[in-house]
Parts: structure tokens; sequence; C-alpha cells
């Protein structure tokens, strides 16, 4: 087994060394013997969602890549709707994530981003029981009222008195983290303070993501044999997890004595809506089922701690980054637009009556419903620059998409979302502009784009539940910094 690892390593080596030799004489399309194209693929790596799209547009929404024969990566990736729409909604059974899915993304582990079939519908309907309650709701806008007045604000404020630089981009990813870590764990790591402190757990979280990222650029068997050398990405990899398990391991410890607690003090299990989080939520949705059900007729993983862990690992992987990197990009593009910052303003002294009194103000849920003209340039910055740039599928059965390409079983799909923004059959000639103007009707309300074409939060069964919570805490912070 060793010296098969050590042969498609060399191979893989090959490819590097093509790739360097011919750095601007092969395109993503140039199919190598032996090697197909990533030599191509990994030349562009650093712009890969751009040269996607190229590749895209002149192969008329649809490709098919084609890997290095030993490492079993071909796949089809589209951006045409109406394959979108059918992978995701008429056939969306046929089109699961599959088992690869699960190994490239083995940190997350039997949680609903990595679910097939029962298990994902019994995750996505607890997650829809608890976010759309009223206490969670409630929870979340003083959750993002204390992090907005006691951690955005104080920090801004100090590095404008010192008249300093601040890495906006690390701003938003604390300020996320912290809100993430509140809604899910009930617990305030306070990254972002004016001391602006490195955490070991936050730390942990960004490089499973990039050897989560890694896995899906490079063969199979070049990770896995890393993995059984334990050396580079995944030698990272194991140690982040070690540290981040033993950050969750212990919320939940925590969480548990304090709900086994007040049962013994025989107090409601749910807790007050001012102290509402996920995770104990979750804990208290599992004793209801229990004592219907009888602990003996449970699932094992269901009552175990490995379970809370990987509801807690996927709710915030779902929640920090997302919104993150939303706003990072929805900031520059007001940044370069100072014409939409204006009307932003403009929107929020119209409709909210704010006077220029030089106070920083927390808008509440009530008033941030009523800036259209925000709620669209938010759509456009998604539009643009989505937050999950692409999605994985794997077929069942053989099949045969609406664009007429042929699709065998256990074929690799890649929907590109970032690919569909820069469609002009899908949003116009003018669609490499920032316009938030396009999503506004005459009315002046937001006009219904189906989700098949604004992907930004999935189509289908699949399509993301935190929608809403994240248009509240987009809007939050712009209106907070713009004002």
């Amino acid at each position: 087994m060793a010296l098969d690892y050590v042969q498609l390593l060399l191979a893989f080596l090959c490819s590097l060394f093509l790739c360097r030799w011919s750095w601007n004489r092969i395109s993503p399309i140039t199919n190598l013997p032996i090697v197909g194209m990533l030599p191509g693929l990994l030349c562009k790596a650093p712009h890969i969602h751009e040269y996607a799209t190229q590749v895209l547009k002149k192969s008329g929404g649809t490709f098919v890549f084609k890997a290095p024969w030993f490492a079993n990566m071909d796949f089809l990736v589209t951006c045409d709707p109406m394959n979108v729409r059918y992978i995701s909604t008429k056939n969306f059974a046929n089109y699961p994530k599959g088992p690869e899915f699960k190994k490239l993304f083995e940190p997350f582990g039997d949680g609903v981003l990595n679910s097939d079939t029962d298990s994902w519908r019994s995750y996505r309907k607890l997650i829809h029981s608890l976010i759309k309650r009223r206490e969670f709701q409630l929870f979340q806008e003083r959750s993002m009222r204390k992090k907005v007045t006691q951690g955005l604000f104080p920090v801004l404020e100090h590095v404008s008195r010192q008249g300093t630089e601040v890495d906006l981009q690390d701003i938003f990813q604390r300020f996320t983290f912290d809100n993430t870590c509140l809604l899910v764990l009930g617990f305030d790591p306070n990254c972002l303070s004016i001391e602006l402190p490195e955490v070991d757990y936050r730390t942990a979280f960004d490089l499973v993501e990039e050897a989560v990222f890694y896995r899906h650029i490079v063969p199979q068997s070049i990770w896995k044999f890393q993995k059984w050398l334990d050396i580079g990405e995944e030698k990272k990899l194991r140690r982040a997890m070690e540290t981040l398990d033993h950050f969750l391991y212990q919320c939940i410890s925590s969480k548990k004595e304090e709900f086994n607690k007040r049962k013994t003090k025989m107090e409601q299990v749910e807790k007050k809506d001012e102290e509402f989080e996920l995770l104990t939520a979750c804990m208290a949705e599992r004793e209801e089922e229990e004592e219907m059900e009888g602990r003996e007729e449970m699932d094992p993983y269901k009552i175990s701690d490995t379970y809370l862990r990987d509801i807690a690992f996927n709710f915030m992987a779902a929640g920090k980054d997302t919104v993150n990197a939303g706003l990072i990009w929805l900031f520059w593009l007001i940044a370069t637009h100072p014409s939409v910052e204006q009307k932003i303003l403009e929107e929020i002294k119209a409709n909210l009556g704010a006077k220029e009194d030089g106070e920083w103000r927390f808008f509440s849920p009530e008033e941030l419903s009523k800036l259209v003209y925000l709620h669209a340039a938010i759509c456009e910055a998604l539009r643009l620059y989505p937050s999950v740039p692409f999605n994985y599928r794997v077929s069942g059965q053989p099949d045969i998409l609406p664009s007429g390409h042929r699709v065998a079983a256990n074929t690799k799909v890649m929907v590109s979302l970032y690919s569909m923004g820069y469609m002009e059959r899908i949003w116009g000639d003018d669609c490499l502009d920032f316009k938030p103007e396009r999503w506004i009707s005459e009315q002046g309300g937001i006009i219904h784009t189906p989700s098949y074409k604004f992907i930004a939060f999935n189509t289908g069964p699949r399509s993301c539940l935190g929608q809403d919570l994240t248009f509240f805490q987009m809007k939050t912070l712009v209106t907070a910094m713009v004002w």
C-alpha cells in the first residue's frame, strides 16, 4: 500500500511540475495525458471561481472536468438555472451529498451539513423548530445588541481615538465567532474586545476550514497519504480538532451540569427566553423524546455527547464564516460605491428618524425591516459574492440533465453559486455591476427572484433555514457602522 501511495504522490508532483513549467500555457480546459486537467486547475487556483466562470460561459453553463486517471476526481460543474433547479428540487432524491462528501468534511461528524435521507430530515426538523421559536428570536436580538454595544462600538471607538488602522475582516470574524458561540453555546469568548486577543479554539476553527478546502483541491490519495503519515495539512487538522473538540466537550459538560441541576430542583426544563441558547434547547428536545420513546428505543448516537458536539460544530460552522464573508464583501462594495453608501444613509434618516447627534446606534428588527434599499444592497452583494461559492452533490442513479448532459451513477456534481451571479443570460448585460436597484420594484418593494437563480441561500429542500437571521445580522452591523 505504501508503494501505491508513493506512485500516486510522484504522479501528483509531476502534475505540479507541469503546472509550474507551463503557467501561462495551460488553461483549465486543457486535458493532458495522465494528469488530465489538474495542472490547469492548480495554475488558476488563486482565482479559481473567476476561471470557472469563464469556462462555464464558454461551455454554455455546464462543463465536465477531467482529473488525473488515478485520482477519481472527475466531476460535472454547472451554473445553468434549469440544471440547478432539477438537481436541487425536482430530482432532489437522486443527488445526495454522498459518502465522499462526508470524507471531505470529516470534522463535521454526523451533523446536518454532512447528513442525507432520514438523518438529515430529523436534523432539519429540529433546527426549524428551534430557530422559529420566539424565545430564540428574542435571545438572538439581545445577543446582537450586547455584542454590538459592548464589543463592536468600543473597539471601533478605540481605534478611532488612537488613529490606527484595523483589519475589518478580522473584526467581523471576531464578531460573528462571539455571536455564534453565544447563540449556540450560551458562552461569549469575548474575541471582539479592545485587546483583540488570540483564542486558540477560534484559530483552530480557521485551520479546520483550511484543511477541508485543501481536501477539495488535491486527490483523495494525497491527503489520505498525509493523514496516514500525520504530516502537512492533515497534521494541522488533527491538532486543530483536538483543540476544538476539547473546547466543545467542555461547553457540553458545563451545559449538561446546568441542565441537570434545574431538573433536580424541579425547575422548568426550558430556559428563560433571555437565556435561551441552542445547545440547551437540543438537550431539552432530546429529553422529551427520551420520555416519549424510552431510552432503550433511542439511537445510541442520539443520546451521546458526540451528537451534541456534532450539532454545535455544524451550527457554528454554518453561522460563523458565512455571515462574516457576506459582511466583508458588502462593506468593500459599499466603500467602492459612495453613491450606494449615501443612499443607505439617506434611507436610515428617512425611515428611522435618526438624528446626526454623533451617537452610535443599535437599530431594532422592526426598524431594520423598513430598510428596503439596504436589503437590496445585501442581496446584490450576495449575488456577486455568495458566502458559499459552490455546492457539492453526487448522483445516485444515471440521469439526464435539462441541458442534455448525461450523468452516470456516482458522478460528482458541483453547482457554482459564484458563477451564476456573472451570467448575462440570468442577470442581463449589466451583471458585473453592483446595482442594488435591480432588486427594487416600481412600487418600492423587493422583487421576488426564484431561489434557483438567486442561490446564495441554496434552493429546494436544502435551502438555508438561517436566511432571516443572516439578513438581521448583516443589517444590524451595516446600519450601526454606516450611521
